[in-house]
């Protein structure tokens, strides 16, 4: 019989590394679009994620403008939480199986940063179109990059711009395709 408690503290766990991992991330794709910094939101992200990049940029140089910092210690927390909810649970991988799985999960996590900014962007644009919003303004930075090419091919019909929709069916299936390949090549999936 499991213990009952280990289900909450898994939950937990799970989701307080989630969330932090999630911000990181963002702060990542920001600074990859290079989104404006002084936007009151990239300033929150910023603020919430110096403590512990800042001391790893001393060790851990960018690279081709990417902040590999930020990479490092989004897989250091991935590798962490795995490796805490599998002890919970009694479970057994091995370090390569748990890097792979680590390495999965954060592609994931960008796939899934690019779906909801892109549907919260087209939600906003039909209830809000404020282009002043900072929200809005963020938004736009980080999918322009995906949303631009894709206006190239899919134009709007009778005024509505159908590249979004377009956008979330290639995310998601790229996101199912790109993780589940990684798995299978590591022998995981």
């Amino acid at each position: 019989m499991s213990n009952p408690l280990l289900s909450p503290l898994e939950f937990l766990l799970t989701t307080l590394f989630s969330l932090y991992i999630g911000v990181v991330m963002v702060r990542f794709l920001l600074q990859a679009v290079r989104a404006d910094f002084y936007n009151p939101l990239s300033q929150f992200v910023v603020k919430v994620t110096n403590p512990p990049l800042r001391p790893l940029r001393r060790f851990i140089p960018g690279l081709w403008g990417l902040d590999m910092a930020a990479v490092v210690l989004m897989l250091a927390l991935q590798l962490l939480s795995l490796s805490l909810v599998l002890a919970l649970g009694n479970h057994a991988v091995g370090l390569f199986g748990l890097f792979i799985w680590s390495v999965a999960e954060l592609v994931g996590l960008a796939f899934n940063v690019f779906l909801f900014s892109i549907f919260i962007q087209a939600l906003m644009s039909w209830l809000n179109p404020d282009p002043f919003n900072p929200a809005f303004s963020l938004l736009h930075s980080l999918n322009e990059p995906i949303l631009a090419p894709l206006r190239r091919f899919v134009p709007p019909i009778s005024g509505v711009d159908l590249s979004a929709l377009v956008a979330l069916l290639l995310l998601q299936a790229g996101k199912m395709f790109v993780v589940q390949l990684i798995l299978l090549l590591a022998g995981l999936g």
